[in-house]
């Protein structure tokens, strides 16, 4: 796909703002070009390859009149960032302060210039323990990582997960921009005044974090299957971590013992900086749970005999042969298969 141009805007939105907030930036993009993917909290990706004409002007100055008709209406600033895809454009829009903007013509030198000097933990897709895995390895940036053979990569990430880094190691993406609405989310977020190093602060800015949207999902009646956090930092970087949780159960004998027991911990909420993989917060009905247990749970046809066997005690994988108990032999057998009580006609 060649030939397009991709916008990737980040809002900085006031505390405490209207929640149709982010509808009315929607609108507003939505007078510029009609393909925008709302990404929530505060990001919006714009494909703006069919709107150069009609307004006679080019990516750098559709992004001046969204940034200049966003301050104007609303007062919010943004971040924006214009490439020849997707994933260029997250990346860009992520090292570009708010008031900014940052523009990636589409030509390899281009391209090549960004990307290359960029650490391989920016790239999307490459976790923490990927980028250390590959920093044991030498390589250190993303120019490294595509002069690499594909099939090393492969050989050391998985074969899917080389394969993509690879590509993406040479600015190559087919994402394409998904005007459909996303499944709402739910948010939420904590600044600190300053620079915050106290851990104790940290964990009860989070618990502060869970207990809300706790008492968010428990009021809507729903349920939730995944949870993403994303910590950002004085220098702009950002940490993001996402975990699957387990069915829910409703009955409260299955909830985790401990002393933040009332408080159900495991409440998630969805990223609040998303790149070209976001996947939205799986949220569904409570009515829809996949596991929900009855207050007296009957035991199955034949649990207590397997109890008991489980509860039966086993040697110690570790010992040695001839410490184990030994079995009483049975000298009858012994002695129908032993040479010396057979007869010599036999």
């Amino acid at each position: 796909m060649g030939d397009r141009h991709i916008l990737h805007l980040r809002f900085v939105l006031p505390p405490g703002h209207d929640p149709d907030l982010l509808e009315q930036l929607h609108r507003l993009l939505q007078d510029v070009t009609p393909r925008v993917q709302m990404l929530p909290p505060d990001s919006a990706v714009l494909d703006l390859t069919g709107s150069l004409r009609f307004w006679n002007r080019d990516a750098r100055g559709i992004t001046d009149l969204i940034q200049l008709r966003a301050a104007a209406f609303f007062g919010v600033s943004s971040s924006a960032a214009a490439a020849p895809n997707p994933m260029l454009a997250a990346m860009a829009a992520a090292l570009t302060p708010p008031g900014r903007r940052t523009v990636i013509d589409d030509t390899p030198e281009a391209i090549v210039l960004f990307l290359r000097p960029r650490p391989v933990r920016h790239l999307p897709g490459a976790s923490t323990a990927t980028a250390a895995t590959l920093t044991e390895y030498g390589l250190h940036t993303v120019g490294d990582l595509a002069d690499a053979p594909a099939l090393a990569l492969q050989r050391l990430l998985g074969a899917r997960t080389g394969r993509t880094l690879h590509e993406r190691a040479h600015g190559r993406d087919t994402t394409v921009v998904d005007p459909a609405p996303v499944p709402t989310g739910i948010s939420a977020e904590h600044r600190f005044p300053h620079d915050e190093l106290d851990p104790a602060q940290h964990r009860r800015a989070l618990l502060a974090l869970a207990d809300d949207l706790g008492t968010r999902l428990r009021a809507d009646g729903q349920i939730t299957s995944s949870l993403t956090c994303t910590v950002r930092y004085a220098d702009q970087t950002s940490t993001r971590r996402s975990r699957t949780l387990p069915p829910p159960r409703g009955h409260p004998a299955h909830r985790p013992p401990g002393p933040y027991r009332v408080r159900d911990i495991r409440v998630p909420w969805p990223a609040t900086r998303p790149g070209p993989e976001h996947r939205p917060a799986g949220r569904r009905p409570e009515t829809r749970s996949s596991r929900r247990p009855a207050a007296h749970p009957r035991r199955r046809r034949g649990q207590a005999p397997r109890d008991r066997i489980r509860r039966r005690p086993r040697p110690h994988p570790l010992r040695p042969q001839h410490a184990l108990p030994r079995r009483p032999r049975d000298r009858r057998a012994h002695r129908r298969t032993s040479p010396a009580a057979t007869s010599p006609d036999d």
